[in-house]
């Protein structure tokens, strides 16, 4: 297969969820949430670096503002294609899966030719920081060999300038931002949460998500909950046994049921919920 086949299987993976946001009024305050994270792969149009340019966010390490414009049409001399994934606040279940994928697939990406990947948060650079850790998920924080650099900006400009949606009923500022959340959980003004949600049980017999196991195991390693999904070597610390794959009928999915779901738990309860307040 060749190299922008691989990127390409990559990028329909990963760029192919839809977009939205969420607008919670809060006193004075209004937090914009990203809440389902996009990817701009190199391929995906020279429209990318015009349609961002001009959009400034933080470096985590630096504290230097960076236009994304000229981060995408930078590439690093390790790799000709930049990637750029516009996430959402560092807590949602969407930003830590993206960041356990990209955990992942970074060896991938690199074959491909992927020399430079910026992760934009909406949240403040501390919390970013947090989140990488929790994963796993080396960057320039940790080695300036790691072709991952994290962005913050915690009102969400730069994904509204690239026009995502911003999820159902987003100037009503009288209802209430939990009835507009349970909505959006039916899928009103975000269609494809339910099928995501629905899917995380059910599974998938014909494509495979690998990094889910990757990311139970890193799990496990910090001994979150639940702890029992995998079997893992103790002198390498390669997973032995996937209990999942012993199910009766299901266990040869590629993706079987129940596992993503597993992973959500784990990731809501000892990272959402556990580090809320970091």
């Amino acid at each position: 297969m060749s190299s922008y086949r691989r990127l390409d299987s990559l990028h329909r993976e990963h760029c192919g969820t839809a977009d939205w946001l969420s607008s919670i009024g809060m006193m004075r305050f209004q937090v914009i949430l990203l809440s389902m994270v996009s990817a701009l792969c190199p391929f995906a149009g020279a429209f990318a670096p015009a349609s961002l340019a001009g959009t400034v966010v933080t470096s985590v390490k630096s504290g230097d503002d960076v236009d994304l414009g000229t981060f995408l049409s930078s590439p690093k001399p390790e790799g000709d294609k930049t990637m750029l994934v516009l996430g959402t606040y560092a807590a949602d279940f969407n930003a830590v899966e993206y960041a356990q994928r990209l955990r992942y697939y970074l060896p991938q990406l690199h074959e491909c030719g992927v020399g430079k990947v910026g992760f934009v948060l909406n949240c403040e650079p501390h919390a970013a920081k947090k989140l990488a850790e929790l994963v796993d998920l080396e960057t320039t924080e940790d080695s300036e060999k790691s072709p991952v650099e994290l962005l913050v900006d915690p009102l969400g400009a730069d994904g509204r300038k690239f026009g995502v949606g911003r999820g159902w009923l987003p100037d009503d500022e009288e209802m209430s931002p939990y009835l507009k959340l349970f909505g959006m959980l039916w899928g009103l003004g975000a269609w494809a949460t339910l099928p995501a949600v629905i899917g995380g049980y059910i599974g998938n017999p014909f494509v495979a998500q690998p990094w889910i196991e990757d990311a139970l195991a890193v799990g496990q390693k910090k001994e979150r909950w639940p702890d029992n999904a995998l079997e893992i070597d103790d002198a390498t610390g390669n997973v032995k046994l996937n209990k999942f794959s012993e199910l009766p009928y299901v266990g040869s999915w590629k993706r079987r049921p129940l596992e993503l779901a597993t992973l959500r738990l784990q990731n809501m309860i000892d990272i959402s919920i556990k580090n809320w307040k970091e």
